[in-house]
Order: structure tokens, then C-alpha cells, then sequence
């Protein structure tokens, strides 16, 4: 007749039936489910035009220069960031700059708004509310990484900074030509920031090339400069950097521009926007 099985037997062989080294107290359901991919929602409200034309950018033309947006600006960040988690030096820098630069516009903007508040809130004996939308428009945002949020962040800033500035003037508190250089100075920052992806350009280039000196190394540095030593170490990468799960592939060739995102912008520029003089 068989031996019962003890107690610490049994544990021994639900322990290693078990996934993740699960704790044998736990049934197998427990520790073998595993909890679906998570999905959220957000939502980018439009009350201006001037904010709407920094969502959905401008196409070029013979009269105009292309304009980079908020849509395609996502779309440039994405190849980029995916780069980056190939340990892409390059890309890491670009990341960096877009931080840098999304943050300095998100500071402007948010200085200006400071500056309109007092002006609206010294006004004795006068109570002013800033002007709204009263039909906004509610775009939804899917980005495939946090830069083209960050995007959307300061354009929501600036959105209430359009608000404030065209109350302050349709109040007498502003002339029209501040208030539209206020308006210019803040969204030539965010398109600053908006256009340094496009000059990105995709060389399958890792830190190892760069370390050695390969032939991509130099198509790389001749395309895009010579990166800052913290960058190649990987000593300062961006606050939202991914982490790097793979080396750089070896595909061959010369380096491509991120043209699959500007094809329709073959000439762009962060200065000709002239600000729409909105009337309340």
C-alpha cells in the first residue's frame, strides 16, 4: 500500500505548479490568471481656433510653409521613442530636447497667464470672468507615448492663455498689439517644440556603433552632429525616456529622414503663424 503524501509534500508539488513562484497557499486560478491590457481615455477640449490650429498643424503650400501639429507631432515622437528603446543615442537626444523645450513653451505659457490673471483681477470694484467656449470641442487623444501628451498639456495651457488674453482685450485691459505678440511669442515656442522631430533622421544606429565608430556611427554623425557625451554614456536621458530593451538592429544603409510623418510638409517653420485677431 502507498505511503500517504505529507503535507509538505503536497506543498512541494503545488509549489512547482505554480506560475511566477507563486506562494503555495494560493490556488492555481490566482496566480495563473493574468489581467488584460489596461485602456484609459483622455480628451483634449478645444475653445479657440488658435488652439485648434495647434491640434491639426498646416499642410504646405506655394503661399504658406506647412506647420507641424499636435496629431503629427505624435506621429513623428512615436518612431522616435521606439528608436530610443533600441538604444538609439540619437534618439534619446531628441527625446531630451523635446522635453526641454515643451517644458520651457508649457512655462511661458503658463508666465503669460500669471501676468493676464493680475491684470483681470485688479480691475477695483470690477469682477471679470475670462470668456469660454459655450460649444468646445472634445478631441480624444491616442498616443503611443507620453511625449504627444506632454503636446496636448501645453496646448491646453495655451488654450486658457487665448481665453485670458482675448478677454483682457475685448475688456480694455490690453491693446490688440500686445495681445497678439503675447499670443505669437507663446505659440512659436510650442511649434518650436513641435518641429524639432522633423529633423530626426532614422540611421539604425546604437551606442555600440557610436563607441566603435562604425560606418553608421559616422552616417549619423554627419546627418545629425555630435552628441553630447552624457547622451552617448546614457548618464541624462529625457524624465520619460523608455527603458532599452534591445540593441539597435543591423540593418544597412544610409540614414532616412523621419519623412513618413512629414511627407505632406515638405517645407515647415515655427514663425509664419500670424495670430487670427478673434473678437469675443
Amino acid at each position: 500500500m502507498t505511503d500517504p503524501i505529507t503535507t509538505d509534500e503536497q506543498i512541494s508539488k503545488t509549489s512547482r505548479r505554480l506560475p511566477d513562484n507563486a506562494d503555495p497557499a494560493a490556488d492555481f486560478a490566482t496566480a495563473a490568471e493574468r489581467p488584460g491590457t489596461l485602456r484609459g481615455e483622455a480628451s483634449l477640449l478645444i475653445q479657440t481656433r488658435q488652439e485648434q490650429r495647434l491640434v491639426y498643424g498646416r499642410r504646405h503650400s506655394q503661399e504658406q510653409a506647412g506647420i507641424i501639429g499636435l496629431v503629427r507631432f505624435g506621429m513623428l515622437m512615436k518612431r522616435i521613442w521606439t528608436a530610443a528603446m533600441q538604444d538609439d543615442p540619437y534618439a534619446d537626444w531628441f527625446l531630451l530636447q523635446v522635453h526641454e523645450a515643451l517644458e520651457a513653451g508649457r512655462a511661458l505659457t503658463q508666465e503669460l497667464k500669471v501676468h493676464v490673471g493680475a491684470l483681470l483681477a485688479g480691475v477695483g470694484g470690477v469682477e471679470i470672468t475670462v470668456a469660454h467656449s459655450l460649444k468646445p470641442v472634445r478631441v480624444p487623444l491616442q498616443f503611443a507615448n507620453p511625449y504627444g501628451y506632454m503636446g496636448a498639456y501645453v496646448i491646453a495651457d495655451f488654450d486658457e492663455l487665448v481665453c485670458a488674453v482675448l478677454t483682457a482685450r475685448h475688456v480694455g485691459l490690453l491693446p490688440r498689439d500686445e495681445a497678439e505678440r503675447m499670443l505669437q511669442r507663446a505659440g512659436r515656442a510650442i511649434r518650436r517644440a513641435f518641429l524639432i522631430p522633423t529633423q530626426w533622421k532614422h540611421c539604425a544606429v546604437g551606442r555600440d556603433d557610436l563607441r566603435h565608430d562604425t560606418p553608421r556611427a559616422r552616417a549619423a554623425r554627419e546627418a545629425m552632429g555630435v552628441l553630447p557625451q552624457e547622451v552617448l554614456d546614457g548618464t541624462r536621458r529625457a524624465g520619460h525616456a523608455p527603458a532599452i530593451r534591445q540593441a539597435a538592429g543591423t540593418r544597412t544603409g544610409v540614414c532616412s529622414a523621419n519623412t513618413s510623418a512629414v511627407s505632406a510638409l515638405t517645407s515647415m517653420t515655427a514663425e509664419d503663424d500670424p495670430v487670427a485677431t478673434e473678437e469675443l
